[in-house]
């Protein structure tokens, strides 16, 4: 099933897009899918194994606040982000 959508590109990468399909000899509509294919597919060539955010360290005195305790309690907000990602995906299956 195909869907249908309309982005708006800035004229100066839509002209460097279209250039690029030409010199590969494909369409921009292949050219796109291609790159989003790349960019959604972790199992790709040539992306990270973990998203860039993922290698990031906490600061010293965050870290150290955090393992005190300073933080305990609460509703964790990035918990109930992943739990309503999971339900939005299960939906969409």
């Amino acid at each position: 099933m195909l869907v249908k959508t309309t982005i708006d590109i800035p004229e100066a990468l839509y002209r460097r897009a279209k250039i690029r399909a030409v010199e590969t000899g494909r369409t921009l509509k292949d050219l796109v899918l291609t790159s989003l294919e790349k960019e959604l597919d972790p199992a790709c060539p040539g992306q990270p194994e973990k998203p860039t955010w993922a290698n990031r360290k906490l600061r010293p005195d965050f870290e150290a606040a955090l393992k005190a305790g300073a933080f305990s309690g609460g509703t964790d907000s990035a918990v109930m982000i992943s739990e309503d990602r999971s339900s939005r995906e299960d939906a969409l299956l």
